[in-house]
């Protein structure tokens, strides 16, 4: 993970504060993720929404989440294109349909019928060598077994928790995925259990980081539940956090944030630029709690 740019901690800091004034004035833990991640996800200048990778075949394709901790409603979409908000998409597959996961053009159809936001035009645009569609769109597999077994390519996912005043908490990830990503790749973002999880009996856990260590390690909720038995948010993100390393040796981030108020922000990776507000104490940095493994 890279150091962060000034316009993306500008970006983060205005996430905050908008998800921010919604809790303040007695609105939903829901709605306060949601916000938050959408500025997120429209400024483009984090790979998610309107910012997200492009995958082998030259085309963005995006995954999100959101869950409530009241009754653990969710919603998540995955491998959908041309939606400028995916984690609104979330909400309205968690708020409007019986399901909980929905993927590719079905999801992108819902989307747009309850006018979720298409990509600007310019956005749309393939790559110039994407024209030639005679050619192989992923090039020589031998290559690029090659590139991928030599961890080419950047982490990057957007998300937030929150608890509200009624002491509810919810949680949301977004993500365009990872660089040299095959068509058809689904990271944890999208898994409930895995990238997010929230449950006013343990906690709020939003994660980024290398996707498939984190399914593996099911992450996200491990962190609740080690909240649920009692254990502070930080022991409960540092403990799963050294586990997943231990176990696969992926990188990982996360946001934590237990029932009774009590959060962190955790990492594994050398930077993890994020932020938090809490009554007066408010703070935006590149880099919050490193955990190394023991």
């Amino acid at each position: 993970m890279f150091p962060p740019t000034p316009l993306q901690m500008k970006t983060i800091e205005k996430a905050i504060d908008g998800g921010y004034a919604i809790l303040e004035k007695g609105g939903s833990a829901l709605d306060a993720v949601e916000a938050a991640v959408m500025v997120l996800e429209k400024s483009g200048r984090f790979n998610a929404g309107k910012g997200a990778k492009r995958q082998m075949d030259g085309v963005a394709r995006m995954d999100a989440s959101l869950m409530d901790g009241r009754d653990l409603s969710a919603g998540a979409v995955a491998a959908v294109e041309n939606i400028l908000t995916p984690i609104r998409a979330a909400r309205i597959v968690m708020e409007k349909t019986p399901h909980l996961l929905l993927v590719g053009r079905p999801a992108e159809r819902l989307a747009r019928l309850f006018h979720v936001a298409p990509f600007p035009d310019a956005l749309l645009k393939k790559p110039k060598e994407e024209k030639d569609r005679g050619r192989e769109p992923f090039g020589s597999w031998k290559s690029l077994a090659r590139k991928l077994s030599e961890g080419e390519g950047k982490l990057g996912t957007v998300g937030a928790v929150a608890r509200d005043l009624s002491g509810n908490v919810a949680a949301g990830t977004s993500t365009g995925g990872i660089d040299l990503m095959l068509p058809g790749r689904v990271g944890d973002s999208p898994l409930i259990g895995a990238g997010t999880y929230a449950d006013n009996n343990g906690g709020a856990v939003s994660m980024t980081g290398h996707g498939e260590a984190i399914i593996r390690a099911g992450m996200a909720k491990e962190i609740s539940i080690g909240m649920e038995l009692g254990l502070p948010a930080e022991e409960a993100g540092r403990r799963a956090l050294i586990r997943m390393q231990s176990r696969t040796g992926g990188e990982a981030g996360t946001l934590v944030l237990s029932a009774q108020g009590d959060f962190e922000i955790l990492h594994t990776t050398r930077f993890m630029p994020a932020g938090f507000c809490y009554g007066r104490q408010r703070r935006i940095a590149a880099r919050f709690r490193r955990v190394r493994e023991e």
